[in-house]
């Protein structure tokens, strides 16, 4: 982790830097695994008190952390605690948190296009179920349903679920754009 020491840095005796550089490297390898994140320390000091603040980023993330005491050693443990105690908080949440998957459209197009690959890892077609026992509608003819589609042209759907009095089967009447009837038994 690149440590950046802003303030006056005279202040910081090198035994309190190896130990805060030793905290803060066992912090990095929480954040990542490489230790590229820098900190930034910046230390002030108004009269008798010493004022540490730490500020990190992590996933997209500003941590900032303020460790306030008449000696300089007690403040950076401060600010170091309230590092750490951010730093585990935020990845939790971040580890928590659920990642669901690509829907399937955009899995197909990051497949490569190979048609065999393709053809074997497609997805089942999606099987639409229309509900036609509540509807309360007596069996009807063919010719009845067909003046019944050309009544509700406007504004009604180009099909027509029908129970066919004839076979007593249902059957699905569709309107081509053409202006034909096309007739689905099953």
């Amino acid at each position: 982790m690149n440590i950046i020491y802003t303030g006056k840095q005279n202040d910081f005796p090198p035994q309190y830097r190896e130990k805060l550089e030793g905290k803060l490297q066992k912090i990095s390898k929480m954040i990542e695994r490489k230790g590229e994140k820098e900190a930034h320390i910046i230390h002030k000091q108004e009269r008798f008190l010493h004022v540490i603040e730490i500020t990190i980023n992590m996933f997209d993330h500003r941590i900032v952390c303020c460790g306030e005491d008449a000696e300089l050693l007690p403040a950076v443990n401060i600010a170091l605690e309230k590092l750490d105690k951010q730093v585990v908080k935020l990845r939790e949440k971040w580890r928590d948190t659920k990642r669901h998957a690509a829907p399937p459209e955009l899995e197909a197009a990051i497949e490569p296009s190979d048609t065999s690959e393709k053809s074997a890892k497609r997805p089942k077609d999606r099987i639409y179920r229309v509900d036609h026992r509540g509807n309360g509608q007596k069996p009807m003819t063919l010719d009845e349903a067909i003046m019944e589609m050309d009544g509700t042209r406007n504004g009604q759907p180009d099909y027509l679920v029908f129970h066919d009095a004839d076979t007593d089967r249902l059957s699905v009447l569709l309107r081509r754009r053409d202006g034909n009837f096309d007739l689905i038994e099953t």
